[in-house]
């Protein structure tokens, strides 16, 4: 049977119909990341008046009941009746997709946003929104509902101020994750955007709480402020120099601004943007100054004999040695990017890698000039890294040349699955040689492996990358996933998409926990930007009735299950239970009468479950329970690491003091 196929299948989405019925093309996801996204669309509306010069002041507000508002004191959207739409230019902009002033460069030299298209899908994806314009004396609103206006561009009175108002709430039926803002979320972009932006304030309110909470967003020092905060969570022992290196200029209309700084450690954090859109894969700017900076350096470097005897006759530095341990904010204004993904997060301007190439290569020739102390140390500590990356790569030749003699270089005690293709493959890294035997004798041998480590593993914080690559706890790690670490790390070579880690639920299960993802996030990061790192998430509890078990992962789904034992049978004694209190009552019962039990048994390591036991509550798919690891914030998260993770003291006792009323202890 045929099915029919005629210009009446042909479907004709009208207005915004097309953001309704693929939201996801345009907002990136209807998760929290799209929710969120709403917010930096009009808030980059605002940010563009700032940037033509318009506007200095933003307020974002949390209202109740999931209402965002967003005013500026910019110009005002225009009121007026458009040539030849022959509607309101207001309706136009919030109806209509790529109409906007962004495509006029007489309205904006640059702008972010989504070209056209960011508030108009605002509008489409909201139960409802009010636009309030106050320009030339007066004050306009219109309402709209999923994006169709609801009344007309209304004059509804007097005004002394000039700017726009968007008012709006998300439409559940988009979003059904979530529709409520995450503060921190939000709070996040906005730093971003005063740093980047310095002479505007972003006034942040959360008018959610009783007692509403009010953050002012004003940093004069822009982008070097940027660096100096982030590099002052690196706990470093020195920063060269002390204030960052500060670079600006434009050429054809682009502008580029560079501020970077060293720290005492090895880890490079790049920041690039272009019109404050977070380039976070990089692009022709980010390229411009890589090669500029090694070029500048290397040059040094010939003209130094005395340091020049320090590396090998024919060793040049090469840009990671000249980048460890730099923290740079690279901000470019460009009239008209061109960016690669539909994500925008990589630049694709050729003319770009030119312009940065060339300014950085000359402000910063003239800066080491001035400079030579500077120089000096910079130089010093590029050829230490490169020191260090000479020794590692001869001890990675000698342990390939071992490898190879060995056989396939697999870990003896990896228990690999008998499949080879990743994406259905799955490595459960388990803690001790117990649970490592349980693991093996529940798991489907065809798509899970087990490797069980034994022993307290490196703290990768605290060392440098070569002692990383020879530690006798991390080398199985590496060897099993088959994709390198570091610089090195090939995301196509991995041999697994699921590395699940599954660990005792108490303290020292969670310092193993704590220790394998801190080593993730500094040598694979990608692992956890795929989503490939997981946790297990083991039962706590089995509680058992007769014939029936139950699992519970929680002390509340324990008092649950125990809660519904007891309703069918109010008569039966709780034995062991885990709270003592919970069945003191139960348990004082008349002995003559025989009662039924109910078993309550706390497990304290994964090794006190068999295999058969493990597969049902842990490992099979289709009744596990696991948790994504994934970094919504990777300058927090960067922060955290360093913190908790570190070899400063003082810092981590701060941080626990300030967090120490969210943390639940198993001693």
């Amino acid at each position: 049977m045929t099915a029919s196929y005629s210009a009446g299948n042909i479907q004709v989405l009208k207005g915004l119909e097309a953001v309704r019925k693929r939201p996801g093309m345009y907002i990136g996801s209807t998760g929290p990341r799209g929710l969120h996204h709403l917010v930096y669309e009009v808030v980059d509306n605002s940010i563009d008046e700032a940037m033509a010069g318009f506007c200095d002041t933003i307020t974002v507000a949390l209202e109740k009941d999931d209402i965002v508002r967003v005013e500026d004191n910019g110009r005002g959207i225009p009121v007026d009746m458009h040539p030849t739409e022959h509607v309101s230019a207001l309706e136009l902009v919030l109806t209509r997709l790529h109409a906007g002033g962004k495509f006029d460069k007489g309205s904006y030299k640059v702008s972010g946003g989504l070209h056209g298209v960011g508030v108009s899908c605002v509008n489409a994806l909201s139960v409802w929104l009010e636009a309030t314009v106050d320009r030339d004396g007066k004050k306009y609103c219109q309402k709209y509902a999923i994006g169709v206006p609801k009344t007309k561009v209304e004059e509804i009175g007097t005004s002394d101020r000039h700017g726009t108002t968007i008012r709006w709430k998300a439409d559940s039926s988009i979003f059904t994750e979530t529709t409520t803002y995450d503060f921190d979320v939000l709070k996040t972009r906005l730093r971003e955007l005063a740093f980047l932006n310095s002479g505007i304030t972003i006034i942040f309110r959360d008018e959610r709480l009783e007692t509403p909470k009010e953050e002012i967003l004003k940093f004069e020092g822009g982008i070097v402020q940027y660096v100096k905060e982030m590099n002052s969570h690196k706990q470093s022992k020195f920063y060269l120099p002390a204030e960052p290196i500060y670079i600006t200029g434009e050429k054809d209309d682009v502008i580029t601004e560079l501020a970077f700084q060293y720290n005492s450690g090895f880890d490079e954090s790049i920041n690039t943007y272009v019109n404050d859109i977070n380039t976070r894969d990089g692009g022709t700017h980010l390229e411009g100054f890589k090669s500029a900076l090694t070029f500048v350096l290397n040059k040094a470097l010939d003209s130094n004999d005395k340091l020049k005897k320090r590396l090998d006759k024919d060793e040049k530095l090469t840009g990671d040695d000249v980048r460890a341990g730099i923290v740079t904010v690279l901000s470019m204004k460009v009239p008209e990017p061109e960016f690669e993904g539909q994500t925008k997060e990589k630049l694709g301007n050729t003319e770009v890698r030119t312009i940065v190439d060339a300014l950085v290569k000359e402000k910063l020739t003239i800066f080491f000039e001035q400079n030579p102390a500077v120089l000096e140390k910079v130089l010093e500590k590029a050829i230490a890294e490169a020191s260090a990356r000479i020794a590692a790569r001869k001890a990675k030749d000698a342990s390939r040349k071992k490898t190879l003699s060995d056989g396939f270089g697999l870990p003896e005690k990896l228990a690999d699955c008998s499949l080879k293709d990743p994406e259905q493959c799955e490595v459960y890294i388990v803690e001790g040689d117990s649970a490592g035997g349980s693991a093996k004798k529940g798991r489907d041998p065809k798509t899970q492996a087990i490797l069980p480590l034994w022993g307290k593993m490196l703290n990768v914080e605290k060392v440098r990358p070569e002692k990383v690559m020879n530690n006798d706890k991390l080398e199985p790690v590496i060897a099993s996933l088959g994709a390198g670490f570091g610089k090195d790390f090939n995301i196509e070579k991995l041999r697994y998409h699921k590395i699940i880690i599954m660990a005792d639920a108490d303290v020292d299960g969670s310092h193993i926990r704590t220790l394998l993802l801190t080593f993730f996030f500094r040598y694979m990061p990608q692992l956890i930007e795929h989503g490939y790192v997981y946790l297990a998430m083991p039962p706590l509890y089995k509680v058992q009735k007769g014939k029936t078990a139950l699992y519970a992962y929680s002390d509340e789904e324990r008092d649950r299950i125990l809660a519904g034992f007891k309703k069918e049978d109010p008569d039966a004694v709780i034995e062991n239970p885990n709270d003592e209190n919970a069945a003191a009552e139960d348990n004082a019962t008349d002995t003559k009468k025989k009662k039924s039990k109910i078993d309550v048994q706390r497990y304290k390591g994964l090794g006190e479950m068999d295999g058969k036991q493990l597969w049902e509550t842990t490992m099979d798919p289709a009744h596990r329970k696991m948790r994504v690891v994934t970094i919504p914030d990777a300058m927090a998260a960067d922060k955290i690491f360093t913190v908790c993770m570190g070899e400063e003291v003082e810092p981590r006792r701060q941080f626990i003091e300030e967090n120490s009323s969210y943390a639940n202890l198993d001693i």
